[in-house]
């Protein structure tokens, strides 16, 4: 006996199945067959319908709406859509100009009240109303209250340049506060009264030296925390501070020891300057708020530059994998945003990146994910330096034809 044999019978048997089908169904449409539609059938999972599916909502009749004569149909428009009264159009003529009211009255007669008893229909479209209202009257649950804008001033006029420079002024000064002369700090508004009425000559050395670093620092460092961050960087407090961080994984870790297990926190920050730079900072300690701080600073300090198409997105696609976590990433035309996870989102938007698709197929650990996102940003494919190395010169069309604007 043929091992075969059984898979030939159901096939057979599936076949034989869609020609007793297609005799049955003889009425079926001209472009789609009733083997196709026997065929599609088989591997359908929703069930087969022994009747028509009732809709879910009851059709309104004509006859319960007492529209089945000419006399009804007169009646009914005469009640849903009336004219207007002489005493609403006198009313009407003081709110609007002679021009509106015209044109009010040719909509009016335009349109027949019977074509909307007749063939008026509710809309179904996206944008429908969820309630059906004819907006004549503002109702206070669901509509924003009506703003009692003023008619202008018709003998209004642009001011000219005096006025005008008199007028910022006055505005201007409504947020001045504090010392408003524009002074420039000097070392001496660094150091303890005592020291301010004596020459900077006189201070003691230690004095001098802690008002020079905060002269420098301009008083936003006064523990101390960024000095050896700007020794190794070159940036400044101010900018320091101004960089974008964010924390994007937070754990608690373990060790074993002799005496005990050792809890720690271990804290993964992302810091970008919002402009084509970003660096990642993983820390570890016992209190949170330390191993935050950590992090923080190991990050600024890996900083790297992100090439960047157009200051928008990346060059073409960059996959990357750190351990089981596979992180894809690809370029993407302007106005398409960032549709990436939430931490890969963090890490674009403190890069400058705005139009970006990646997925994770695989493992989806939150540190992997991270560190594997910020391995693609930074071995991105670079067309000039493939260019060079093919011996060719690479020229960007949109800069060529549009004057270097970015579209």
């Amino acid at each position: 006996m043929s091992v075969a044999r059984p898979a030939a019978r159901r096939l057979l048997s599936g076949r034989l199945a869609a020609g007793s089908g297609a005799a049955s169904c003889a009425a079926a449409p001209a472009t789609t067959t009733c083997h196709q539609l026997g065929f599609a059938h088989q591997f359908h999972s929703s069930p087969q319908l022994s009747a028509r599916r009732k809709p879910r909502f009851a059709n309104v009749r004509a006859a319960d709406m007492g529209l089945m004569d000419e006399k009804q149909i007169d009646q009914f428009t005469k009640e849903q859509f009336p004219k207007y009264t002489q005493e609403e159009i006198d009313h009407l003529r003081t709110k609007y100009s002679p021009a509106q009211i015209a044109a009010l009255e040719a909509g009016e007669a335009a349109i027949d009240p019977r074509d909307l008893t007749v063939q008026g229909r509710l809309r179904v479209d996206p944008y429908t109303m969820p309630y059906i209202d004819d907006f004549a009257e503002t109702q206070p649950i669901i509509d924003k209250r009506a703003k009692n804008q003023e008619a202008p001033d018709p003998l209004a006029r642009f001011m000219n340049m005096d006025e005008f420079t008199a007028d910022l002024v006055e505005w201007a000064d409504k947020f001045q506060e504090g010392d408003v002369t524009g002074k420039l700090k000097t070392p001496a508004d660094f150091v303890s009264d005592e020291f301010k009425k004596k020459p900077e000559g006189q201070w003691p050395g230690e004095v001098r030296e802690a008002a020079h670093k905060a002269f420098q620092n301009h008083g936003l460092d006064d523990i101390g925390i960024y000095q050896d961050l700007k020794r190794r960087t070159g940036l400044r407090v101010k900018d320091i501070l101004n960089l974008h961080s964010k924390q994007l994984v937070q754990r608690r870790v373990a060790n074993q020891t002799r005496l005990g297990k050792v809890q720690k926190a271990s804290i993964m920050y992302v810091v970008g300057n919002g402009n084509g730079w970003l660096g990642i900072g993983e820390a570890k300690s016992t209190e949170p708020s330390i191993a935050g701080l950590k992090a923080r600073l190991l990050a600024i300090r890996n900083m790297r530059p992100i090439r960047r198409y157009e200051d928008r997105t990346i060059y073409g696609s960059v996959t990357a994998k750190v351990s089981g976590t596979v992180v894809k990433m690809n370029a993407r035309p302007p106005g398409f945003g960032l549709r990436v996870s939430h931490r890969i989102f963090e890490m674009c938007r403190a890069a400058g990146i705005q139009d970006l698709a990646a997925n994770i197929p695989r493992s989806r650990n939150p540190m992997n994910t991270v560190k594997a996102a910020y391995w693609a940003l930074c071995n991105q494919p670079d067309p000039e330096r493939m260019a060079i190395g093919r011996g060719k010169k690479m020229v960007d069309v949109r800069k060529v034809y549009y004057g270097g604007a970015t579209l």
